[in-house]
């Protein structure tokens, strides 16, 4: 087999959309691990013939091919990507109970999510609705992260050490904050209420393999209006 060859079996590629916090959640696992890969935008109106053909069942955005082979589902990924490459922070730990507690605390930020969407797409009592079950959803999840970091969010030196799936994940979905208040006029996670989320944010946004990877915030700002604008015009059609 030749170098070329060689090169070409080893080769990550990244199907995804700029716009999904689960294609992030990805990115930012092959970022933090060091992982050359090369990464395709896909137009999900008009999905792309090999996307189609990598993932048939859902049709959706991410897919990691690796050695001419497709993973899908986010979670999913990044577990494959922590269990064939050693290199950088281990995503995982070796402790099975730590282990199932960030898996629980990754796949829980799923509701948190939906909720967060639900507070960008509405307006009035619906909305209020939304940002409550955010607000109430976000305290359970501190008081998840109360159980992982009793000692409090270490430093980001040792903080890019010991990167973790949940990590990965709230800063996929809580990373654009900055974008979201300025849209909404509103904050759906306060440092006084939720401490502990906002220093993990914090703290994520300095490791130099996340800060590179971060969305410009008026690119972020202007997508999320574009995506306010539109779903109150299909709900009030």
């Amino acid at each position: 087999m030749t170098l070329t060859e060689m090169a070409e079996q080893n080769k990550v590629i990244l199907y995804g959309t700029w716009t999904s916090p689960y294609v992030k959640r990805v990115e930012l696992a092959l970022k933090v691990k060091g992982i050359r890969y090369e990464y395709v935008e896909e137009d999900l109106r008009n999905k792309s013939p090999l996307l189609l053909t990598f993932n048939p069942i859902h049709k959706k955005v991410p897919v990691l091919v690796h050695n001419g082979k497709a993973i899908v589902e986010s979670l999913v990924i990044i577990e494959y990507i922590d269990e064939t490459w050693k290199t950088g922070p281990q995503l995982l730990p070796e402790d099975p109970y730590k282990r199932s507690q960030i898996r629980f605390w990754a796949s829980y930020m799923q509701q948190v999510s939906e909720a967060m969407v639900l507070v960008i797409k509405t307006i009035g009592e619906a909305q209020e609705k939304a940002i409550k079950e955010v607000s109430e959803k976000v305290k359970l999840l501190e008081a998840g992260l109360k159980g992982l970091f009793p000692d409090g969010i270490p430093s980001v030196h040792e903080y890019s050490k010991n990167v973790t799936l949940l990590d990965l994940v709230i800063l996929a979905h809580f990373g654009g904050y900055e974008a979201q208040e300025e849209v909404l006029g509103l904050k759906l996670i306060d440092s006084e209420k939720t401490p502990l989320v906002v220093s993990c944010i914090t703290a994520l946004i300095e490791i130099p393999a996340v800060k590179e990877s971060l969305n410009p915030l008026e690119k972020v700002v202007a997508f999320l209006k574009f995506f306010r604008e539109n779903a109150l015009k299909s709900a009030t059609a």
